[in-house]
């Protein structure tokens, strides 16, 4: 079984067309786009917003159709007191995917919910970190979309800012402990992020999510994509948008995984 997660920004990851739509709620039409830029690439910022990603996974199975993944990803800080925040990212995808494979049904639905919790420092400056637990939770509306696993494991989250530089890495493992799927889940996620902002609220990026399913047999167990693109932050009004384009291509990848 292939390790599916949707953690703090896209699972399944390996050739996707985002198109990213960041609601700041907390942000105001006086704040600069190169800061808001910033602030949205922090996966721990003091910061509301509802970002909408659709990924479109190329040649997947034997049959090489193309799967797409919407995911709903609200995240939302809680302030537990002057020197620590609470992020929480929750991750809900919807994902329409036609048959893989010949005598293999087609599938439209919700897929796992996977909720992260983050405890960070609030004034961090140099180096931003969080920590907490990830879950997965089988919300899948067909078995095809998901796991049936309940799943748990520990996330970290590392990064700086440095003049036009978001430079870090995000990074989590989980187990399942129940459910009624046939496969064990024990699989990891790593995803560095680099990303240059330019003036006017334009930037370049680049934040591959790498997988390890270490329940697959040797050879098979990695998911590792090369790409990046960009985006602007734009304004309706005072309601800011981040809006964002990024293509990937997996140099490994299983048996009949996406490219």
């Amino acid at each position: 079984m292939s390790y599916k997660q949707t953690p703090i920004w896209p699972t399944l990851l390996q050739c996707a067309l985002p198109a990213i739509a960041e609601t700041l709620e907390k942000a105001t039409g006086s704040a600069s786009s190169e800061a808001l830029a910033k602030e949205t690439q922090n996966p721990v910022a003091n910061l509301i917003s509802f970002p909408l990603q659709n990924n479109f996974n190329f040649g997947l199975g034997p049959s090489r159709v193309t799967q797409s993944v919407m995911n709903v990803q609200p995240v939302i800080p809680v302030p537990l007191d002057t020197d620590w925040n609470l992020i929480t990212r929750t991750v809900l995808p919807v994902i329409d995917q036609p048959s893989i494979a010949p005598g293999v049904p087609s599938a439209f639905g919700l897929g796992d919910l996977n909720p992260t919790f983050f405890l960070s420092p609030a004034a961090s400056k140099g180096f931003i970190w969080g920590a907490g637990p990830t879950f997965t939770l089988p919300t899948a509306t067909d078995r095809l979309l998901g796991q049936q696993m309940w799943c748990a494991g520990p996330a970290i989250v590392g990064l700086t800012m440095q003049g036009p530089w978001v430079v870090g890495a995000l990074a989590h493992q989980q187990w399942s402990f129940a459910g009624w799927g046939t496969q064990p889940v024990n699989g990891l996620l790593i995803q560095p992020f680099i990303n240059y902002n330019l003036p006017g609220g334009w930037y370049l990026s680049s934040s591959p999510i790498l997988t390890a399913n270490w329940e697959a047999q040797a050879g098979q167990q990695w998911t590792v994509p090369v790409g990046g693109g960009g985006g602007k932050i734009v304004h309706l009004g005072r309601l800011p948008l981040n809006l964002s384009l990024a293509a990937f291509y997996n140099v490994e990848t299983p048996q009949h995984g996406s490219t």
